[in-house]
């Protein structure tokens, strides 16, 4: 039952974003796999509407926060607000935008270092505190946190310690012509409809996949096999990026800093998840790579020797998978 309603909240998304079914999948995978996304993209490419579709086909709060350099801590979390009724007085706290199920964090690397620690605290504990008193997070609860590659002026770059944070970087490109085509004739046929609704009386609108198909999905993904091969393949992976030397001399001068045990925990979980949207009880090999590059590439700081010569994470990515031996 929870794979049937997954996979029709998945073929929903696709309904109303073309050319972007990775991106699609990557947010069914953080979703399933209880974790957050990091998002990079040039300016519209789907960023926001992926999100938005996410939230529209689920039942599920929504929320987006646009980050900006003026922003405060408590604009995201919340704050203690004064009432006063009959004499008496008393604090109260008022949610912030962090508080619901879905949060769009638009271009997390606008805001200084305090909003976005306040923000990464959400991500990790689950919890916010004001004033003295925890308040929790939802049960469901998936920050995607976008970010520009271009347009670098009045942005703090997260710290590659907080980058570790997210389960998955996710880069979005530019979609094919084809595909081109054919999100102008959807946008098109968007516009007719609304107007049509505007006119007419509104139809009824498509029932939503409850959360309990999640909750449902995440006990199902915990029974995922996972061999002991495919463990040490996944260790492997990981540890080779902390001793490139063993593996070859391009390693040894690309690679600073290699992957921390957060890697091969987002390894573990996205690869059962991938398994398991592909209908299987096992992870094979084939799961691990086509998620290795989405929990590895922010995970790796590279040289400046690296930088000089052009070198990007995904092909030092690349490079390991071809050393390190498939089980």
């Amino acid at each position: 039952m929870a794979y049937e309603q997954v996979q029709a909240l998945k073929m929903r998304m696709q309904e109303s974003i073309i050319g972007q079914e990775d991106v699609v999948e990557r947010l069914i995978i953080g979703l399933l796999a209880n974790g957050n996304l990091l998002v990079e993209g040039l300016p519209g490419l789907a960023k926001t509407r992926a999100i938005k579709a996410l939230a529209n086909n689920l039942e599920a709060d929504f929320s987006r926060i646009q980050f900006t350099p003026d922003l405060l801590p408590s604009d995201v979390t919340g704050t203690e607000v004064y009432y006063q009724k009959d004499g008496q007085g008393e604090f109260r706290f008022e949610p912030g935008p962090i508080f619901a199920n879905i949060v769009l964090g638009d271009e997390i690397n606008r805001a200084p270092a305090k909003v976005q620690a306040a923000m990464l605290e959400a991500m990790e504990e689950r919890q916010v505190t004001v004033a003295g008193t925890t308040h929790k997070m939802p049960p469901l609860f998936m920050v995607m946190a976008t970010q520009n590659p271009v347009e670098q002026e009045g942005t703090y770059p997260l710290p590659e310690a907080q980058m570790d944070r997210f389960l998955m970087h996710v880069n979005i490109e530019y979609t094919p012509v084809e595909d081109e085509v054919r999100i102008v004739e959807l946008v098109r046929s968007e516009e007719v409809a609304a107007t049509a609704k505007d006119s007419q009386q509104e139809s009824e609108p498509a029932e939503r996949i409850p959360q309990q198909a999640v909750f449902d999905a995440r006990r199902e993904i915990g029974q995922v096999k996972v061999s002991p091969a495919i463990g040490r393949y996944m260790a492997d992976l990981v540890y080779a990026t902390r001793t490139p030397e063993k593996y070859s001399e391009d390693l040894a001068r690309w690679i600073d800093v290699g992957g921390s045990p957060r890697a091969s925990l987002a390894l573990d979980k996205c690869s059962r998840t991938h398994a398991w949207l592909s209908g299987r009880d096992f992870v094979d090999p084939e799961d691990v790579r086509a998620i290795v590059h989405d929990c590895l590439r922010h995970r790796l700081m590279l040289s400046y020797e690296a930088q000089g010569e052009g070198v990007r994470a995904d092909q030092v990515v690349d490079a390991i998978l071809e050393q390190v031996a498939l089980p």
